[in-house]
Parts: C-alpha cells; structure tokens; sequence
C-alpha cells in the first residue's frame, strides 16, 4: 500500500544475479593487474615502444571495461500496474500528451512506414482529447503531407477497429504483418479483411504517388494544404507549413462510430539557406528497431536498451537516447525541479479550453515555426531540444538532469515503440560515427558530464555517461590491437608472454571469461549466439572505421576545417538489398573510405595468417615451440580473420557486383626489394595506379578507388614476404 491508502501505480526491482556479475567483474580486475605487472616488470630492451603502446592500449581497454562495470553494477527495472489508474484517477484529471513522430526524407523514410507510425500513436488506449499527434517533416515533401492526408481518413476507420479486437501491435503495417484472419467469427472475420483491404488500398496509393515522385493535379485539389507547396523553393528553402488535419477540439472530428478522434498536425519548419535549421532539435523545438534479422546482421542496441539504460537507472537515471520517451512539459522548458515546482504541478489541472478556430491557430502558429523563432531567445541553449550537437537527445536528457530532474527507465515486456534500422553495412557505419562524433563532441565541449552536470548528477551517473562519450577514441586502441600485433608476427617480435608461462594464464583468463560473460548476457537478453558473433563483427568494424573517422572529423572541426552534417541513414532498400538483408548477406552498398580501411586491415590479417601457417610448416618440428612463443598473436590473427569472413567474401566470391582490382599494379618507379627502400613506400604509393577488369567484386573496386592506404600496406606485406624468404 503506497501513500495516502492508494495502491503503488509501479514498483521496482534490482536485476537478478548481481552476485555473480559482482565476482565476474572482480575477478576480472584481479586478471587486469597481473596484466599489468607482467607488462611493467617483463620491459623488453629492445622494441619497447611496440611493448609500451601495447600496454597503453590495454590500460585504456581496462579502463572502459571499468566504466562499463559502473553502468551494469547496480541496474534496475520496472514494472507497471496500469489497470490501478482509472482508479486512482478520473479521466479529466489525466495531462495532456503530445507525440512528435519526425521525418525528414521520403526516399530514405517511405511516407508508408511514417503513416503506419502515425496510426499507431492515435490509436493509444488514452482519452483522444487529450492527445495531439505531430508530424514533423524536416523534408517538406509533398509526398509526406499526401500521406498524412490519406492517414486522417483511414483513422475513422482504424481507431474503431482497435478499440474492438484490442489490437496489437497499433501499427497497421506490423499488425496485418504478424496477425492472422480471426477464424473463429465470421463478422469479425469480414470486418478484419474490409480494414485490411482499406489500408492495402491507401497503402497502394501512398506508394504509387510515392514513385511518380509528385502529387498529381486532381489529388492537390483535395485539400487547400497543398497550395502552400506553390511556395516551396527546395526542401532546404521554404515557409512556415503548418496544417491541422484533425482538430480534436471540432465536434464533427469523429470516427465511424462517432467517437472523438485525436488532434493531428503536419509541420515543416521554415528553411532558408543562409540560416542554420539545428536538423531535428530545431524542428523538435518547433513542435526500438523492427525490421532486425534473426541474428541482427549488422549488430543490435540490444546490450543499450535493456541493459546499460537500466543500469543509468540504477546510477541515478537513463539518458536520453532520442525516441521512445515521454518528457514532462516542464522539464523541457527550462525549469528547474524543486519541492515547490513539484507542489504546483500536483495542483496543476489540464484545460483544454483553447479560443480560436483550427485556421486561425494555423497562422498564428506559423510564427512559433520560423526559422529564426529562437534567435535571441534560451531555446536551443537553455529551454526544449538542445542544439550545437550531432546527438541533441543526448545532451537534453543530460541537461534536464543537471537542472535536478530525475529519469527512470521502462522497458515493457512487449516492445512499446518500434523503428527501422539501416539495411547496409554502410548506413550501419554512418550512423555510428555521426554518434561518436557527437558523443566526443560533448565530451570536449562545456558540456561535459562531469562539468555540466555537476550540481544534481551523481558522480556515478558522470561517469556512466563516458561508456557512449568514449566511443569515438575507442578507436585508436583498438586499431593498434588490430595491426601491430600482427605486424610483429611477420617480424618475429613476441608481445605476450609464451602459453607455457604462469603469466599465460592472466591473458587467458581475461580474454576468455570475458567473452563468455559477454555471450551468456547478450544469450539472456534476448540474442542468438549467431548474434552475438555478428555483434563482435561489428563492434570491431565500427571501432576501426565509424569511431576512426568521427574523430578524425571531430579533430577537424575542433581546428575549423569542417562543420557538422547531419546524416540520415536509409530505412528502405531495392529489391536485391533488402533480399540479401534477409538472407543475412552483408550488403557493402556504394563506396566509401571505410571499406578501404575494413579491406587493408582484413588482408593484412588474412596474409598474416597465411604467411605463419606457411612458415609453420616449413619448420616442421620447431611448429610447437613457435605456438608457444607467438600462441596469444596467432590466435588474434585467426580471430581477426574469422571476424573479417564477409569482407574476403565481398572481396573474392560475391556475384552481385561488377568490378575487381588487378592483382598487380603498374608503378613508375622501381620495386621494393630491400629494406633500404622501404621509406619510399609513400612516394610509390601516390605514383601508382591500378587496371580494372569488369568481374566481380564491388567492394575491391571501392579500394581502387581510395588506393592510398591499400598500396601502402600492399607494399609493405610485399617486401615482408621477400624478407621472410
């Protein structure tokens, strides 16, 4: 019994078996100080430089897996009793809620996938008037407003729909997906297939007009909102447009049954080139993924969603991560929390007595929709989404904390909001640097966490914010771990102790309890163990390529060679794509840097490899004695080489591409063949040039494209293989 008589609305639990994570992450950090007395008492005389950035690299190694043991050490999670509501609470007594639903480009974001969203939000169990649905389109198409437009009129039909079968998924889209013909009733079953064939027909609609590319004459005359595109100069300059396609306070906005329907607005911020539009914390101020693979191809949040959030919980509240989340009004206008602010907004009742028709709020809101609206005024710095950041949600969930107000995390057994992720390796990588970029971004910024919200965030909390901010520099201890250790193999340069030394064991153990650890937790929240692999794929694919350039980038702009860019990741594929993303083939889509850098560290390992089983069996007799002093840097080799399995295929195997480099390239200045030209490896390498053969592999002729790196690290295996001879 809570308060005041009244059953708990929620309760909260800690995370089951604590205990043995608690012991796993000890035991690990007794395994992290044997590793670091071996480093500092076994000082090699020669090659210490190698040997000491190793250790550099393994103390920032430990010193993430430190942060990251902050996070998971204490998570929680909640429950809720929502039938104990309505008796807690009448109906009027409910706030108001206000969903944004944003869009910014119909080509990568089908207008199909952002109605079904839409439909899927007005159809909340949660008294309609109460509720305003907005459509924020950062694209200004008219391709989105005429899919909204059809949206408005399918909703008298979905809502009833809904509110009788208790629909779930509310997602037209994903419902029919997933939900077979009810059998059982033959009315209902009749009614079930009039909705369905209802929403395949606007569906159809919405996609034809979608692929002409245009709103045809005769459907523009269907409503007055498509006059306001007469003055749209691009989707980067344009007005204010702002249309109210259901007014909730209208009488006569009812659905079939003549039940109230929710308030649905569309709006595009005004954009004018010579004035910065924020990307979406601008529109946001004006106003969990579905379609994953079995084994999540190219990685999952799923670690982040269910666990580490909870685990932000626990340390004093979750950050937050952009969608899914429901802000208090207050928290977002610049308030700060306090005894008495939490006095009056119990006392607070909701009026929903608004002067004025839908028109004229219409023009008078346009105004708030400007895009110089916030010049001059705290929005953006210190009131709604926070601007001057590539992950705005992160640095507003952080600055509605620092102002005293507390987070917390839910995480309901049936997902409560889905999206669409990035069906190519490509956007997959995109995505995560323009997060890591932004992640560093506000690490080296004011706002850092153990500055900015010093006042109210626990130091726990600071520091659980540095498992994302770090993400970026991640980068270079990994790449190191990726290349020299290899690198040493071929120059028969021993970085780790033999497997025979008692100092074997701490490596082995840490590497191997560690990886356990990480599959048995990502097995319990949910994930395959194929998934789990193609997990580490990516984890070492984003570190080597995302991270590298976001803080290249970063570095860039810090010095004022560059600017931020927003990018957007696709949420629609052709044909061929999206067979191959369900058939868990990686798609390596257009070309891009990233490749070369995945493709040059990929072969290095590959002829690594081959080059020690090659010497290996020459040997012969000497084979045991070599595993043992080069055992932990041959089973890097072979675990680098595994991971990189789709890159060799995308290289040499796959058929659906057109291209391939030639073996050898055509140079205009002598070979290497001596340890006395091994500088000029970079002088040959911007004087090289290669022959293409129309064959296969789209992703070598990537690399033909971007041959600076490759050519060096070409060169370099060629005159290692010479001397190894």
């Amino acid at each position: 019994m809570g308060k005041n008589g009244y059953l708990p609305l929620f309760e909260t639990k800690p995370a089951g078996g604590l205990v043995f994570f608690r012991s796993y992450a000890a035991s690990i950090f007794i395994g992290i100080c044997f590793i670091c007395f071996h480093r500092v008492s076994y000082f090699p005389v020669t090659e210490r430089w190698v040997w000491v950035g190793m250790f550099v690299a393994e103390l920032w190694f430990s010193f993430y897996f430190f942060i990251t043991v902050i996070v998971k050490w204490n998570p929680v999670f909640r429950s809720t009793f929502k039938d104990r509501l309505s008796s807690r609470f009448e109906e009027e007594e409910l706030p108001g809620v206000d969903i944004f639903v944003c869009t910014a480009d119909p080509r990568l974001e089908p207008p199909t996938m952002v109605v079904s969203t839409v439909l899927s939000v007005m159809a909340y169990d949660y008294p309609p008037h109460k509720l305003s649905v907005y459509l924020s389109d950062d694209g200004c198409s008219d391709l989105t407003f005429y899919a909204l437009l059809e949206a408005s009129g399918f909703a008298q039909l979905w809502l009833p729909f809904c509110r009788k079968l208790k629909v779930e998924p509310t997602s037209p889209e994903a419902y029919f997906q997933t939900t077979p013909e009810p059998v059982d009733d033959v009315f209902m079953a009749n009614e079930w297939l009039i909705i369905k064939k209802s929403y395949e027909d606007m569906k159809n609609r919405i996609e034809s007009i979608t692929s002409l590319g245009k709103v045809p004459a005769y459907r523009r005359k269907e409503h007055n909102g498509f006059d306001e595109w007469d003055f749209v100069l691009s989707p980067h300059h344009h007005p204010s447009i702002l249309q109210i396609l259901i007014d909730g306070r209208d009488p006569n906005a009812i659905d079939i049954e003549g039940k109230a329907l929710p308030t649905l607005v569309y709006l595009a911020r005004e954009k004018r080139p010579q004035i910065h539009h924020n990307f979406k914390a601008g529109a946001l101020n004006a106003l969990a993924f579905d379609n994953l693979t079995e084994n999540e191809i190219y990685g999952s949040l799923r670690v982040l969603m269910k666990l580490e959030l909870a685990g932000f919980d626990g340390n004093g509240g979750p950050c937050y991560v952009g969608t899914g989340c429901v802000h208090r009004r207050e928290s977002l206008s610049g308030m700060k929390y306090s005894e008495e602010l939490a006095v009056e907004l119990k006392a607070m009742k909701y009026d929903k007595k608004i002067i004025g028709s839908a028109s004229f709020n219409e023009e008078d809101c346009k105004a708030l929709a400007s895009c110089t609206y916030e010049e001059n005024t705290p929005w953006g710095k210190e009131k709604g989404v926070k601007y001057e950041s590539l992950v705005e949600d992160v640095l507003t969930g952080m600055s509605i904390q620092s102002k005293g107000w507390r987070s917390v995390f839910f995480n309901p057994q049936r997902e409560a909001f889905l999206g669409m992720g990035p069906t190519t390796l490509l956007d997959t990588l995109v995505q995560h640097k323009r997060w890591g970029e932004g992640e560093l971004q506000i690490l080296l910024s004011k706002h850092c966490p153990f500055v900015y919200g010093r006042p109210n965030m626990p130091l726990k909390l600071q520091l659980s914010y540095c498992i994302y901010n770090l993400w970026a520099p991640n980068c270079f201890a990994t790449l190191y771990y990726v290349f020299v250790p290899s690198f040493c193999l071929f120059r028969g340069i021993s970085l780790f102790p033999k497997i025979s030394s008692s100092w074997g064991i701490p490596y082995l153990y840490v590497i191997f309890v560690h990886r356990v650890h990480s599959l048995v937790e990502y097995v319990w929240l949910g994930g395959t163990v194929r998934g789990w692999l193609n997990e580490q794929r990516m984890w070492m694919f984003k570190r080597t390529t995302s991270y590298l350039f976001a803080a290249i980038d970063h570095m860039l702009k810090l010095f004022g060679f560059s600017k931020s860019a927003f990018a957007i990741t696709g949420k629609v594929a052709d044909d061929d794509v999206h067979r191959r993303y369900e058939q868990e083939i990686m798609e390596f889509g257009t070309w891009s840097p990233m490749f070369t850098v995945l493709a040059t560290l990929a072969l290095f390992n590959l002829l690594g490899l081959i080059a020690v089983v090659t010497n290996n069996v020459a040997i012969g007799d000497a084979r045991m004695k070599i595993f043992d002093v080069f055992g932990f840097q041959i089973l890097l080799c072979y675990v680098l080489v595994f991971i990189n399995l789709p890159i060799y295929q995308g290289m040499f195997f796959r058929k659906d591409s057109v291209s391939v480099w030639s073996t050898e390239p055509e140079t205009r200045t002598a070979d290497l063949r001596s340890d006395s030209k091994f500088q000029s490896v970079k002088l040959q390498a911007c004087n090289t040039r290669f022959v293409f053969k129309e064959k296969r592999s789209k992703l070598v002729s990537c690399i033909c494209n971007f041959p600076y790196l490759f050519i060096i690290t070409y060169k370099l295996l060629k005159l290692l293989f010479e001397n190894l001879d």
